[in-house]
């Protein structure tokens, strides 16, 4: 089991404005798939905040798996996929390509999504749209492929090739 951490940007949510649904939808499919959800927040549209979280959940709570909610769209506001890249060691860019794909399939706005996903230390770190319907479809396509993603990351397995055997 691993665990993760989901953060939802939200200017109105972090304010209480708004109530946060997309933030537990994330949370429980998490659950569904196996993991420990361990750390949760509501924090604004503010690049400095996002990296900041990026980097607690990555360096000082040793999260395997951090998911974001929010942010990634095309409103001056949507800083998310900055701060991703601004904290990542290393891009995936196979994931936010994989998420594309399959929502093209349900709308064509698919390819005006921003989001990214990198790894920071030993912490594999998730963009997703901020809305329950996108947030479903995006993390159901890439859900079941995480688990081998995070074994490879955290040392539990030392290569692809004992996949064949």
């Amino acid at each position: 089991m691993f665990t993760a951490a989901v953060i939802t940007v939200s200017d109105k949510g972090s304010a209480g404005l708004r109530e946060d649904t997309g933030g537990p939808l994330v949370c429980q499919m998490l659950k569904d798939a196996g993991y420990d959800v361990v750390y949760t927040s509501i924090i604004p549209d503010e690049q400095d905040q996002i990296s900041a979280e990026l980097i607690k959940t990555a360096d000082e709570l040793d999260i395997a798996l951090t998911v974001t909610t929010g942010g990634t769209g095309f409103s001056p506001r949507d800083v998310t996929p900055e701060a991703t890249i601004a904290v990542c060691q290393r891009m995936t860019p196979g994931i936010p390509e994989a998420r594309r794909f399959e929502s093209m399939k349900v709308t064509n706005r698919a390819m005006l999504s921003r989001s990214q996903a990198g790894i920071r230390g030993y912490t594999l770190i998730v963009n997703l749209p901020g809305s329950p319907k996108a947030i479903r479809e995006n993390l159901a396509a890439v859900l079941p492929s995480l688990d081998h993603g995070l074994e490879m990351l955290r040392g539990e397995k030392r290569d692809c090739a004992d996949d064949a055997k």
